[in-house]
């Protein structure tokens, strides 16, 4: 009995040497740092990566802190992708088309034209093969790209003037980036890019004829409905998804549970935007439709829809036509669509349409 005592309180001890050990180990912290595209307290974006930190600081118990700069700070609001993957910066919050003209596979990884919604886009994402071609594009530039949060579909921008045929958009100066800015350039329009802070004043001041953001959360905080009447619907980014970029060699220096800690932090605070964005933009609109009786909601004319929907289908065989990556990458996107779609249409828009029809 003596001898198994022993060998009780021998192992006993041996245990908690090894337990008591092991906190040196596992309290090792990180302090990252993360540059985002977007302005200081950019609303909506911006809480998405504050969110993000919150939650990884809180799981890991303090081990793991993430330190953001805002784009008045570093002042590169379009060079996030150059700081994260030379190692300026542990990671990013941005959006993948920005890239384009870098990587041009980046493109597809925020949303395209006539493409799937948020629900459809997130599915793909994490059971449809997204991710696993995510990180093909993206882990030559070591870095990895996780969904950042979605706005859902967003709407199809500002306009001066009503756009009634083809012809209206000839030579309208637009800010409207990523692929739908080459889809319009296709039917007239002169696309540009310009960082979220110099919107309003580029309109105002005639610099472009037309705007697209966001939707109404972060439209009317802009003040686009001040300046233009029509707001237009959307087709062009019908799940706008953010991203969060990780430079690869700060990754693997991350303990398995941060590692982990932070993927969970990430997938939710994108979850957490969605949502927000819904609830947000229908505060914004109900504001929009009672303060500003100027603003009319239109839908392009089926003459502009067509013409855009035959531009889409020539760019996406001149972007992939030697681009065996970017084939797979658009092959695997239009065979989910269909397959998704095919159930959204007789459950999410049977249902709309069933509860529009009731309230006629």
């Amino acid at each position: 009995m003596k001898i198994r005592s022993l060998i009780k309180s021998t192992a006993a001890l041996a245990l908690a040497a090894l337990l008591t050990s092991t906190p040196t180990i596992a309290q090792e912290s990180f302090t990252l740092r993360l540059a985002e595209t977007w302005g200081p307290n950019f609303p909506i974006f911006g809480d998405a990566t504050k969110n993000m930190a919150e939650m990884a600081e809180k799981m890991s118990n303090g081990r793991l802190k993430i330190r953001i700069d805002s784009a008045n700070r570093h002042k590169a609001p379009f060079g996030v992708f150059d700081m994260v993957k030379a190692g300026q910066y542990d990671m990013g919050h941005s959006a993948s088309y920005y890239w384009k003209g870098k990587v041009p596979n980046t493109l597809y990884f925020t949303s395209m034209p006539f493409g799937m919604n948020a629900q459809e886009q997130w599915a793909w994402f994490y059971h449809g093969g997204g991710m696993e071609l995510m990180q093909e594009v993206y882990e030559p530039h070591n870095m990895l790209s996780f969904p950042g949060g979605n706005t859902g579909n967003q709407m199809g921008g500002w306009f001066r003037n009503e756009i009634k045929t083809l012809e209206d958009l000839q030579g309208l100066k637009m800010r409207i980036p990523g692929f739908a800015g080459e889809v319009f350039a296709e039917v007239g329009v002169n696309p540009t890019n310009i960082p979220p802070g110099e919107l309003y004043t580029a309109l105002e001041r005639n610099t472009i004829d037309a705007v697209e953001w966001v939707g109404p959360a972060l439209d009317l905080r802009l003040g686009f409905q001040q300046i233009a009447d029509y707001y237009y619907t959307g087709w062009h980014e019908p799940a706008t998804e953010l991203q969060f970029l990780i430079n690869q060699d700060v990754w693997e220096k991350l303990p398995t549970d941060l590692q982990e800690i932070l993927r969970v932090s990430m997938r939710t605070a994108s979850y957490d935007m969605l949502t927000h964005s819904v609830h947000a933009n229908a505060e914004a609109w109900a504001s929009i439709r009672d303060e500003y009786p100027n603003v009319q909601i239109k839908t392009f004319p089926d003459e502009i829809f067509q013409a855009m929907v035959e531009a889409n289908e020539k760019v996406l065989k001149e972007y992939s036509k030697d681009d065996e990556q970017g084939q797979r990458i658009i092959k695997s996107q239009q065979e989910y669509l269909d397959k998704a779609r095919a159930y959204t249409d007789i459950s999410e828009r049977a249902y709309l349409n069933t509860m529009a029809e009731l309230k006629e």
